[in-house]
């Protein structure tokens, strides 16, 4: 249906419901008004789809026409560049017009193979613009949102490759903490205090944390490579165990000077077992290996900022570094933490006492130049949680 033939089938409406009505002139006034702003609106609509169509066709191929028209203008002692900017067409294509005129002696119009493309250029960037509007919204929710503007459908499969097209693929989101806006300011605070900190500043920090081994398995997700069609070969499958098969809890610190005790954690820890761990091993290990003026790292846990353990170390005299909440990326012991997992992956164990002898071995093997790796590293994790502004950095 033309524009025109819209119109007259709107017109013919309005007449008849004028001849089947009997109402007064003020009325009808009205509707006259309403139908003409309707009209309009329905021409505006329509005019905009042909246009978006148009432009989603687009020149699918060169007329010979056009084609004959940049041949004769680049031999007319013109340069090829010049040809494809005044008639609009891309420099490769012209130069290679010129080539089949001068290979061949004739121009000719070789047709594409493939169905015509499903979206206009105005529905791709609306998908685009979807995305990053919401990165989480999944092929099948951008399809609801975009209203194409032609006739064709779109399928799912082709706004994913829309997506990929303009770069967007999907991935895993990284699992960070979340940051609240004061713990944003806090931690922006304390990597502008401490970016400056030279390496022999750093090497007097005693380093803690703790940390949870499973005895099987990962809380993590496990990849595997497999042919199709083998997703219940038991080969392919990732074994669970009820109740996750158990765990060992444990506190560790390390230094400059090198790895600290590890500790095995029985039970919930409560602030009187955290003074326990901290008089019979960190305190024996900070004093016989650290230098005069030591400063002990410790995360906000309620059990580290407790009113016991506070006494604690106002009573041994021991100074804590102040610590932002939810930083953990700021932290070297976290990637010490995965080192160690990675070291103990390969020997299964079948209790969890033999998980912790497992954990001690492996922990005395860490050597002294994955510690100065770790600790080298804290300028830049100060300058990446500046330039996040407060937010998750990527360690």
């Amino acid at each position: 249906m033309n524009i025109a033939s819209m119109f007259a089938a709107v017109k013919e409406k309005i007449a008849k419901f004028k001849n089947d009505c009997d109402k007064s002139n003020g009325y009808f006034k009205f509707l006259d008004t309403f139908m003409q702003i309707f009209s309009i609106f329905l021409f505006v609509s329509y005019s905009a789809t042909l246009f978006t169509h148009f432009d989603m066709v687009g020149k699918k191929y060169h007329s010979i026409e056009l084609k004959e028209k940049v041949v004769r203008y680049a031999e007319s002692g013109h340069k090829v560049v010049e040809a494809s900017r005044k008639f609009d067409v891309p420099y490769e294509t012209a130069r290679r017009w010129m080539k089949q005129k001068r290979k061949e002696g004739h121009l000719a119009v070789r047709m594409k193979t493939g169905g015509p493309r499903k979206t206009s250029k105005f529905t791709d960037k609306k998908i685009k613009w979807v995305s990053q509007k919401n990165p989480r919204l999944s092929a099948p929710d951008i399809l609801k949102k975009v209203q194409c503007p032609d006739d064709r459908s779109v399928s799912i499969r082709t706004v994913q490759r829309r997506l990929v097209e303009s770069g967007l693929l999907g991935r895993h989101g990284v699992r960070k903490p979340l940051i609240s806006k004061k713990n944003k300011t806090e931690r922006l605070t304390w990597a502008k205090e401490h970016v400056g900190w030279s390496q022999g500043q750093w090497s007097k920090i005693v380093w803690s944390d703790e940390s949870k081994f499973n005895l099987f398995g990962s809380d993590g997700i496990q990849w595997v490579r497999r042919p199709t069609g083998t997703r219940h070969d038991p080969r392919y499958q990732t074994p669970t165990v009820k109740h996750g098969g158990g765990s060992v809890m444990v506190w560790g610190c390390f230094s400059a000077c090198g790895v600290g005790p590890l500790v095995r954690i029985t039970g919930k820890m409560d602030s009187n077992m955290y003074a326990d761990i901290l008089t019979k091993h960190m305190l024996p290990f900070a004093r016989s290996k650290m230098p005069a003026g030591w400063i002990f790292q410790q995360d906000n846990d309620p059990k580290h900022k407790s009113r016991a353990t506070q006494k604690w170390f106002k009573e041994q005299k021991v100074k804590v570094l102040p610590w932002p909440s939810q930083s953990p990326d700021a932290n070297p012991i976290e990637h010490l933490w995965d080192e160690l997992e990675r070291r103990t992956r390969p020997y299964p164990a079948r209790n969890a006492d033999e998980k912790f002898q497992i954990l001690q071995r492996e922990w005395q093997k860490i050597d002294q130049a994955t510690i100065d790796r770790l600790l080298s590293s804290m300028p830049n994790r100060c300058r990446e949680v500046i330039l996040s502004k407060g937010f998750a950095s990527r360690y």
